[in-house]
């Protein structure tokens, strides 16, 4: 169900000022952030044309009702940030993210099962959600960590994700240490293959960043810097 068709990951000319934006999340999930400081970002992303507004599950609405219109999707995430939630909560949250109006889900994997190289406990986990999500026409992104995995770990994860079904998969948070590499995204690609969205999260500051990510596999970027990659400047954002 991946929507990424702008690029075919890893072959094309790297996305320039002129069209990054529309690889963008425009990122905004601290959990001080308030509904003032959610609208700022909603309206940032009509401005700019941000693919999507990524938020904490309780804007979800305010981002559906504030973005109607402008063509920039809503994103919610699930079992954030640590992943260590009951499937079953999982999907209720998620369900709920969709009914509010979230046009895409970025969860959070069952990150013990993962180090434990428990794959089949990842594909029960992935697929509850993935099949509550698209019951609601939405598509569901999957966050690996890579900073808390192996690389051995991190493929695992992917195949995983690929068998649940899910239309993505991402690397960070950027609540748990490290962030998206290059090297990851790479990695991700390889394993998934060429019809699955990548979405490269946490670090990303600079449209050479951004460029990088896509060049090695990326077909989303997850950043709170978003504004500062479109005019080709250095952001300080650690998401």
């Amino acid at each position: 169900m991946s929507n990424e068709a702008t690029v075919h990951p890893g072959t094309d000319q790297p996305a320039g000022p002129a069209n990054i934006a529309s690889f963008i999340d425009h990122t905004l999930l601290k959990p001080e952030a308030s509904e003032a400081d959610v609208l700022k970002v909603c309206a940032e992303a009509a401005e700019y044309g941000f693919k999507s507004v990524c938020v904490n599950p309780i804007w979800v609405k305010t981002v559906t009702t504030a973005l109607k219109g402008s063509g920039v999707l809503a994103c919610s995430v699930v079992g954030f940030p640590l992943g260590a939630t009951p499937t079953d909560v999982k999907s209720f949250e998620a369900r709920g993210a969709v009914l509010d109006g979230a046009d895409e889900v970025d969860m959070v994997i069952n990150i013990a099962a993962a180090r434990a190289g428990d794959k089949g406990a990842l594909v029960e986990d992935i697929a509850a959600v993935a099949e509550t999500v698209h019951a609601g026409g939405a598509i569901l992104k999957v966050i690996i960590e890579t900073a808390l995995l192996t690389d051995e770990q991190k493929v695992l994860a992917c195949q995983a994700a690929v068998e649940a079904g899910a239309d993505f998969v991402k690397t960070s948070t950027g609540f748990n240490g490290g962030g998206a590499t290059v090297q990851d995204v790479a990695l991700m690609r390889r394993t998934v293959g060429p019809d699955l969205g990548v979405k490269a999260s946490g670090g990303v500051r600079s449209l050479a960043d951004a460029q990088a990510m896509i060049a090695a596999g990326a077909t989303r970027i997850g950043a709170s810097s978003g504004i500062a990659i479109v005019k080709g400047e250095q952001g300080s954002a650690a998401y």
